[in-house]
């Protein structure tokens, strides 16, 4: 199966996860997508290819010479901010840097005006969808990437170490890493498959945390409020204004934190509020969780006690200090984009990965790009050199690592 073959294959899953869930993983959907997986894997000769209880796959490509064991891993659920539904996905012709019309009857245009990132794609084939859901290629380029990788190492007979791989459930809402069996990956290093642009590296991530603030009020009737009513809707707009107003995603980008509204909903008696809290550097992430209690704190010292509620529940943490001893593993990732002729670019991911939590797990995980473009949305797109480009990188990085 050739490497797009697949990729509109596994893209034809919808997998999208789902927070409200408590099983794992936390949609059916993702499972009949591992059972494919596993299907392919099989086919292209990984015998002890599995997906075990929890929606887990995993698999070795055996090693063929004496090499360290390197795992290579990415997700298959897809985010729940756009509709992952009905993907109708295709290829275009070369980009020809104007626009490209995804949806003719919609009027639906991606284009270099409004992402300029177009413009270092001319001549290469982009894979899009027709304007109405997101592509997938968040993280279903990296499964195809890294299958494409396995399929190569199988057939070639070079010398190489094992490959250990890994597919992971539910990534998006933070539970990736949650069951993975990391003593039996049994791998001395890892690199999530789970980035953007062609030639990003990333081991440094934001500090993560969801918070959920309650607001409670008293109610009675309009005509006889006066002095009586507290409007918990009020109260959590109160809340909310008391957050630096610029400290958004849409006001900050690098290594700037920031205070993400996801869900609001509420009445005149009860109201919530909820939040994902990120920064690169430890104490002002911590600065930043405290402060959630302290304007909790402020609302009940106003309205009195119990009016404001805020838990604060961490996510993920830096993967920073957990790589810095492990260096050797990004310069092997430099030196293999190089030597396929690709541009490296050390960049802070302003999110998460599984290898940021597999990292403080006892296995060193920095994340490679997959190639993707403008993921979460209607305008994603991935070229399909991009996705070739990084499958060289993946065997190049497993190849020269053998002695």
């Amino acid at each position: 199966m050739e490497l797009a073959e697949r990729f509109l294959k596994l893209v034809s899953f919808d997998t999208t996860s789902d927070e409200a869930a408590d099983c794992c993983p936390s949609t059916p959907n993702q499972l009949a997508l591992a059972r494919e997986i596993v299907a392919q894997m099989r086919a292209m000769g990984i015998a002890d290819a599995h997906v075990d209880q929890d929606g887990y796959v995993y698999g070795t490509v055996p090693a063929t010479a004496p090499g360290p064991v390197i795992g290579l891993i990415a997700h298959m659920d897809t985010a729940p901010d756009a509709p992952g539904a009905g993907i109708r996905a295709r290829i275009t012709a070369p980009y020809d840097g104007g626009d490209v019309v995804l949806n003719e009857a919609l009027d639906l245009r991606l284009s270099p005006r409004d992402y300029p990132v177009l413009e270092r794609h001319v001549g290469k084939r982009l894979i899009v969808t027709d304007g109405t859901t997101l592509l997938g290629a968040d993280d279903k380029a990296g499964v195809a990437e890294i299958l494409e990788c396995a399929r190569r190492l199988l057939s070639s007979g070079a010398p190489h170490g094992a490959v250990r791989i890994g597919f992971t459930p539910d990534e998006e809402i933070g539970r990736g890493a949650d069951r993975f069996d990391v003593a039996a990956f049994a791998a001395d290093y890892a690199y999530t498959v789970d980035g953007g642009a062609l030639g990003e590296i990333e081991y440094e991530n934001f500090n993560g945390a969801a918070a959920t603030v309650t607001l409670r009020g008293k109610s009675i009737h309009p005509g006889s409020a006066r002095g009586k009513l507290v409007n918990a809707a009020h109260l959590a707009m109160e809340f909310h204004q008391l957050l630096p107003a610029l400290e958004v995603p849409a006001a900050t980008d690098g290594y700037q934190g920031f205070y993400h509204l996801t869900h609001m909903e509420g009445q005149v008696e009860e109201a919530t509020l909820s939040y994902i809290i990120r920064d690169h550097d430890a104490a002002k992430f911590q600065a930043r969780c405290a402060f959630f209690e302290t304007a909790a704190a402020f609302l009940n010292e106003k309205y009195g006690l119990g009016t404001a509620t805020a838990e604060v529940v961490e996510s993920y943490r830096n993967m920073k200090e957990q790589i810095l001893p492990h260096m050797e593993i990004i310069e092997r990732a430099q030196a293999a984009m190089e030597a396929c002729g690709v541009t490296p670019r050390v960049v802070p991911i302003r999110g998460g990965t599984d290898g940021a939590r597999l990292s403080y797990m006892g296995l060193p995980c920095p994340n490679l790009c997959t190639g993707g473009e403008n993921f979460h949305g209607r305008f994603e797109f991935i070229p399909l050199e991009d996705m070739e480009k990084v499958a060289d990188i993946l065997e190049r990085i497993v190849l020269d690592a053998c002695p």
